[in-house]
């Protein structure tokens, strides 16, 4: 690629993130700011809380953000890419409309986002992108300068996100009793949201029945099976499962549960089980309570043996993938020829979310996309 390090037009980039809290003093306000408009009860976010307050009350994503930041910062620096990071979260400090008026005072005019989510949905994707056009409205209204504002797309079959997770299950797998290692189940897993939310996922003409969000899944399932295949010569039993629901019991969502699938599996004879959060990027709460702990608890009950693969995290093999998505957006930004690095069926992301992308139930401004008003 012409210009291999450079980033030209963009001046930075920004880290944007979930947030979560770091002390119990912090939870339920946190809870607080998730479910903020959603009439949910305080007494249902302190029996959410209690996932938290079980860990010291201390979500471990923003370390895991800071380990990133390093891991990229650290990355860029060693590839000669001159290119400041910043890091905001959507529900936690550091707040992104506070790391944006910082970035607009540091004389940021071209800034591209990279998201913790890989994949295409509302919840992923346009949740995102509305908070980035309500930080952008709260500067203008503060009468500052607005920097123009792009997002990496999507990168869930990226090389460097896919080979750290393909030698998190092949070492799972090792960790399982000989005996019942060949015959592992592998569970890949990813969290569940409202079916009509994952049958509007990505661009319009992709809607349907699981939409892009559970399509861009079962990709990369495929893509982790027959890497494992060919490198251990085993070909596992495999199925794309879900987590972590948490909506009104009436409402359909993607099924089936993990515990349900551990359940099904044991009464079926599968000897072992791999989970695998190919849906995370990192192992925040819902990796650590509703898998480590829940899921764990439910193979124990079963007598299953069950391990848990690792998430991307920081892996270096990532960063040097975020590395590639900015040079390679860059490039398109300034007319250049690109082909971005994509493996599996479906091919790379879109770079500009398509109107009608992710839809959410009540339509809100969103920047970084086709229909953002703050092109």
């Amino acid at each position: 690629m012409p210009h291999a390090h450079d980033a030209t037009p963009y001046d930075a980039l920004l880290l944007l993130s979930f947030g979560g809290p770091e002390g119990p003093d912090d939870v339920i306000p946190f809870l607080e700011n998730v479910t903020r408009g959603r009439g949910i009860p305080k007494e249902r976010l302190k029996e959410v809380g209690e996932h938290y307050f079980r860990f010291g009350g201390v979500s471990p994503i923003n370390d895991q953000n800071r380990a990133l930041l390093d891991a990229l910062r650290k990355d860029f620096a060693e590839h000669g890419l001159d290119l400041p990071i910043y890091w905001g979260n959507r529900n936690w400090a550091p707040y992104l409309t506070d790391t944006l008026r910082e970035m607009v005072a540091d004389g940021r005019r071209r800034i591209l986002v990279l998201a913790t989510s890989a994949y295409a949905s509302y919840s992923g994707c346009r949740q995102y992108r509305e908070n980035l056009a309500d930080s952008l409205a709260a500067l203008e209204a503060e009468g500052l300068e607005l920097p123009r504002i792009d997002k990496i797309r999507h990168y869930f079959n990226h090389p460097g996100f896919l080979e750290p997770m393909i030698d998190g299950v092949i070492e799972s797998l090792a960790d399982l009793p000989e005996d019942v290692r060949d015959g592992a189940h592998i569970a890949f897993c990813t969290h569940s949201i409202p079916n009509a939310s994952a049958d509007t996922s990505g661009p319009v003409e992709g809607h349907g029945e699981g939409g892009a969000y559970v399509e861009e899944h079962l990709d990369v399932s495929r893509l982790v099976v027959e890497a494992v295949r060919e490198r251990t010569g085993v070909e596992h039993p495999w199925q794309l499962v879900y987590q972590s629901r948490s909506g009104a019991p009436h409402i359909p969502w993607l099924e089936p549960d993990i515990c349900d699938h551990l359940e099904e599996l044991s009464g079926s004879g599968a000897p072992a089980v791999v989970m695998a959060p190919i849906g995370f990027v990192s192992d925040h709460m819902e990796v650590l309570y509703d898998l480590d702990t829940e899921a764990m608890a439910k193979g124990e009950e079963l007598g299953l043996p069950v391990r848990r693969s690792a998430t991307v995290g920081a892996d270096p093999r990532f960063a040097a993938a975020i590395r590639d998505l900015v040079l390679e957006r860059a490039a398109v930004e300034r007319g250049q020829d690109v082909t971005p690095c994509a493996l599996g069926a479906l091919g790379a992301s879109h770079q500009l979310c398509p109107v009608g992308c992710c839809p959410a139930r009540a339509p809100k401004p969103a920047a970084a996309g086709a229909d953002s008003p703050y092109a």
